[in-house]
């Protein structure tokens, strides 16, 4: 069975090249060797751009051109709209009956953003619960791993505390330790021994390998003895790890390799700032935008010779150009052998022709609108049957089963 990875993206406006580099491409790299489930996270939109709708509205089907143009295959990845699924908010709801405040207070991201968005009134519950209701995407699909960037990781070590709060408040029912001690007795002695001896270890120190030496017991166990369930395996890894059942799934951050193409002004490349290349620009656009992106302030005259590492044309180069272009590059400007113009033609050669299947793709898909709303739906009900099955357990674990 392949472990399952889940990720969205606002839609608040086109996508650019550095969603491409930042997210897109590990996507499509992703669903050839993992059960992939990509949401439009529409709600999440709504903390920041809550009277905004239509960038929102005109935007969600928009994006998801532009994931299929870029290779994601509906066949192989679940493609879904999270605002379809109103199990997200159901599980976003229970878990914050029983999160800590400063849990949320304290995720580094939230003053950061405040602080990045002035012009924005964040003073929202929405706005503070966002990490919550993320984390409400991520356990309702018991992700295995998350594809993040490094800032944020904080994001995910609040999904995994989430689980373990509520694993540890709600994994246990009434009869937990009698099913335990049935359970464990139909092991041999001697793996009953081992067991408890890497429990305890596990325990005391949170060894992982007592962890990893208890958890290769069950499963050889699960494997051997006749009539095992998947019940009988989560209930003794519960109790090996000292919560109780795993109603919840804690996840892993997977740190994919993550491009970060600056804007056309040397800044972080986004649509509001008006310095992003767009993923289906028209050739002449990307030409006349690059042709206008700044370059190292020192090139004052033609005869100036320049230092890549200060011109944002260069990080573009590391992206598109190879090894003998960028020779030639380094060359030229340090030497003023070549001008600006010069450098940056074969970046924009490299990006057209990367575009060019792009929008090939997403022609075909916007003359046929109904095509990709169907995927979506298709999408939506597969995720809704993993999503369903959750709240069940979630429902049944909290006493809401009746």
């Amino acid at each position: 069975m392949r472990s399952r990875v889940l990720s969205g993206m606002r839609p608040t406006g086109a996508l650019h090249l550095g969603h491409y580099h930042g997210a897109l491409k590990n996507w499509v790299r992703l669903q050839e060797e993992h059960d992939c489930f990509y949401f439009v996270a529409d709600w999440h939109a709504l903390t920041t751009h809550y009277d905004e709708r239509e960038v929102i509205e005109q935007s969600v089907y928009e994006m998801v051109i532009d994931w299929i143009a870029a290779g994601l295959d509906p066949d192989k990845s679940t493609i879904f709209i999270q605002s379809r699924l109103p199990e997200h908010a159901e599980l976003f709801t229970l878990l914050a009956m029983g999160t800590p405040l400063g849990w949320l207070e304290r995720v580094p991201t939230y003053k950061d953003q405040i602080e990045k968005l002035k012009d924005r009134d964040l003073a929202t519950y929405g706005f503070l619960g966002y990490p919550l209701l993320q984390a409400a995407d991520i356990l309702i699909y018991k992700a295995t791993y998350v594809p993040v960037g490094e800032d944020q990781s904080s994001h995910i070590e609040l999904t995994r505390e989430v689980a373990r709060r509520f694993n540890h408040l709600y994994g246990r029912g009434h009869d937990f330790e009698a099913r335990v001690a049935a359970t464990r007795a139909r092991l041999s002695k001697d793996d009953q021994r081992y067991y408890d001896k890497q429990r305890k270890a596990f325990g005391e120190t949170g060894a992982a390998d007592a962890w990893a030496k208890g958890e290769a017991l069950v499963r050889r166990a699960a494997a051997a003895l006749p009539g095992w369930s998947d019940a009988d395996t989560e209930l003794l890894l519960g109790h090996l790890r000292g919560s109780g059942r795993s109603v919840l799934v804690e996840p892993q951050a997977l740190h994919t390799e993550v491009l970060r193409l600056p804007g056309l002004d040397g800044s972080k490349m986004s649509k509001s700032y008006g310095n992003a290349i767009l993923m289906r620009d028209e050739p002449a656009e990307v030409e006349r935008k690059v042709r206008g992106m700044v370059t190292d302030p020192a090139r004052v005259r033609r005869t100036d010779p320049g230092n890549p590492e200060k011109c944002p044309v260069w990080d573009f180069h590391k992206v598109y150009s190879d090894d003998a272009t960028r020779d030639w590059v380094w060359t030229g400007c340090t030497t003023a052998g070549i001008g600006c113009l010069e450098c940056k033609q074969p970046v924009i050669d490299a990006i057209v022709k990367q575009q060019q299947p792009w929008r090939e793709r997403a022609a075909a898909l916007t003359a046929d609108p109904k095509k990709v709303h169907w995927i979506v739906e298709m999408g939506t009900e597969r995720a809704r049957t993993v999503a369903r099955q959750t709240m069940k357990d979630v429902r049944e674990a909290i006493g809401l089963g009746y």
